[in-house]
């Protein structure tokens, strides 16, 4: 809940005159970047993108939660038509602090996957466990179960997965503004988990993102990791001069 329409046009101009002039491999296929706005700031970043020649055509633009059904009186919500028509094909589902504050369930999160997959939507999908969760040493049972049930919804509602349109983020809760990162060697255990989960079904290529206190300091030896595909960030990511050395530390991990 930070960068209003204002807010954002200054972050894409600064970016954009940084960028404009900088030696980096914006063209890589490989290289995605994308900002994960406030409802009210969508359009503004998409139209400041668009017009600032350095980020347009690879620097996209995504929503922080959508709903499952495309209409209706859901109060509040974003559905994935109404994205579509603004111009918005990207959306976070079940982020922790969704699952935390807002009463998001594994059931629900995967009810929202599994819709907005169906409707061409591409999903960031998070996953997991909170400090007493590690604690108590049920990390895998906690992941597993959160990934197992999004499938099963899916499967319940005969909606198959667009496997090209979903990215997996790991979210250690305990690590989330807390400016405790899990190590690289944490990170890469639950990555590898993951990855062993998205082989039984025939989708190891899935990308994999490592969230949680992602800083410019951090984020190259997270990166190292075999399983590590990128990064969901949060506070780092709110000024232009952080976010650019994220965005080269992606480049030259490619």
């Amino acid at each position: 809940m930070n960068h209003g329409p204002h807010a954002a046009r200054a972050f894409v101009s600064e970016l954009g005159s940084v960028l404009g002039g900088a030696a980096l491999s914006r063209t890589h296929s490989q290289l995605r970047v994308a900002l994960l706005t406030p409802a009210v700031t969508l359009t503004e970043t998409l139209q400041a993108i668009a017009n600032t020649p350095a980020l347009s055509g690879w620097v996209s633009v995504g929503a922080q939660n959508a709903h499952f059904e495309k209409s209706g009186a859901f109060t509040g919500e974003l559905s994935a038509p109404l994205l579509h028509e603004i111009g918005v094909t990207l959306t976070l589902v079940g982020h922790s602090e969704r699952r935390q504050h807002f009463g998001e369930t594994n059931e629900s999160a995967g009810r929202r996957l599994c819709s907005l997959l169906a409707q061409g939507m591409d999903v960031v999908f998070c996953i997991g466990e909170t400090l007493p969760q590690r604690e108590q040493g049920i990390t895998r049972s906690v992941v597993l179960g959160q990934l197992d049930r999004a499938f099963e919804v899916a499967s319940e509602r005969s909606e198959p997965w667009n496997w090209a349109k979903l990215t997996i983020a790991y979210e250690p809760v305990w690590a989330i503004g807390t400016g405790v990162t899990a190590t690289p060697e944490q990170a890469e255990e639950v990555h590898a988990l993951i990855r062993e989960w998205l082989s039984s079904k025939g989708h190891p290529e899935t990308p994999i993102l490592y969230g949680g206190s992602v800083t410019p300091e951090n984020i190259a030896g997270l990166l190292a990791c075999p399983n590590v595909d990128g990064g969901l960030v949060g506070g780092a990511s709110l000024k232009s001069a952080s976010f650019l050395k994220l965005i080269e530390a992606g480049a030259q991990a490619i």
